[in-house]
């Protein structure tokens, strides 16, 4: 089991490789779409949502992901994964747009030059409302700035524009009007013809690929079905097309905010069937519709434990902290981030 740190496409540096080296990190997991330009915050909703997708498409050429690659391992790491592919780069795969088969072959070549350049995991999120709805507040210890969900409370769900997905804009120009409702049906041959068109080459090139759990887990959000808002569905996604490259991006607070299934009992299942490909360890108070994220060491769910379980059955991947509260000093997301790497490495140890 490996103690990784999560960068955002503008933080891949080497000072940033040097920090997590130094708060006992020994992998990064890269973020090549890039959603918080501006610095990093913690994700919550705004009317753009997280900005213009397609800045930064060059990242993903061959050359420039061996290049990341070589920076990361030159400071003592390792490139344990890629997170969330650009909405540019696949917006038809999901929305059935017109563009769909162009585009599942681009995702096809992006694989593939993962298998060439030596990253073994993919992560994505099949999601066209993606991460909505969450405010910020002071809702971990001692005031920390954090997020959380508040349903009814929260933002007003609007159907989402024409011209965005995943939260992103990819097309300014769309004209107005929405993408409008999408079925659980709709979406689910959607993820299939996605299962099916890219897990072979995922084979071949010796790569995972791992989906994350929706978040918020809602059925629908802004009028579209959503995947994976319970425990028990995660095993659906598997037996839609299973293949050793079919896995999961399994986030703790995500599935802990979900109301059915014990979290303990879904760790335990997924990790013995060796369906993770890396973890988010993150803790959460309360459930949809309601919850808040806090603290690694003061939410509902038992981290240890987790541990625990996690070196019973012998997980061998990543865990990364996923997004944490900001603490009060001038380096807010460095300081949030050194604890829940502290936090976790001790763990491990002392689990060990």
């Amino acid at each position: 089991m490996q103690l990784g740190l999560g960068l955002y496409r503008h933080m891949l540096t080497p000072d940033n490789f040097r920090f997590a080296r130094q708060a006992g990190a020994t992998a990064i997991v890269a973020h090549l779409c890039d959603y918080f330009a501006e610095g990093p915050r913690i994700p919550t909703t705004r009317d753009d949502g997280w900005g213009v997708a397609g800045t930064g498409l060059d990242s993903w050429q061959p050359e420039n992901l061996a290049a990341l690659k070589a920076s990361v391992e030159a400071e003592g790491l390792q490139l344990a994964a890629v997170e969330n592919l650009d909405p540019m780069l696949w917006h038809d795969v999901l929305l059935d747009g017109p563009r769909k088969a162009e585009q599942l072959e681009t995702v096809k070549d992006i694989i593939r030059r993962f298998g060439d350049v030596g990253i073994p995991v993919l992560g994505y999120n099949f999601s066209l409302a993606g991460v909505w709805g969450h405010v910020e507040g002071p809702y971990a210890r001692g005031g920390a700035t954090s997020v959380g969900f508040l349903g009814a409370d929260g933002p007003q769900e609007t159907q989402i524009p024409r011209g965005m997905v995943w939260n992103m804009i990819y097309d300014a120009e769309a004209g107005p009007g929405t993408i409008g409702t999408v079925t659980q049906e709709q979406l689910w041959a959607r993820l299939k013809d996605f299962l099916d068109a890219v897990l072979p080459v995922a084979e071949e090139a010796g790569v995972r690929i791992a989906l994350h759990p929706d978040d918020p887990p809602m059925p629908t959000l802004r009028d579209t079905a959503r995947l994976v808002y319970q425990p028990r569905i995660y095993q659906q996604v598997l037996d839609l097309h299973p293949s050793p490259s079919n896995t999961l991006e399994f986030c703790i607070g995500s599935l802990a905010e979900m109301t059915e299934g014990d979290i303990y009992d879904v760790v335990d299942t997924y990790t013995r069937q060796n369906d993770v490909a890396y973890i988010h360890f993150r803790n959460i108070r309360g459930k949809v519709p309601r919850y808040h994220e806090v603290f690694v060491d003061e939410g509902d769910v038992n981290m240890i434990r987790v541990i625990r379980i996690l070196l019973q059955n012998r997980f061998e991947g990543v865990i990364i902290p996923d997004h944490t509260p900001q603490m009060t000093c001038d380096a807010p997301w460095h300081a949030g981030m050194a604890f829940a790497l502290g936090y976790i490495r001790a763990a491990i140890q002392a689990c060990s």
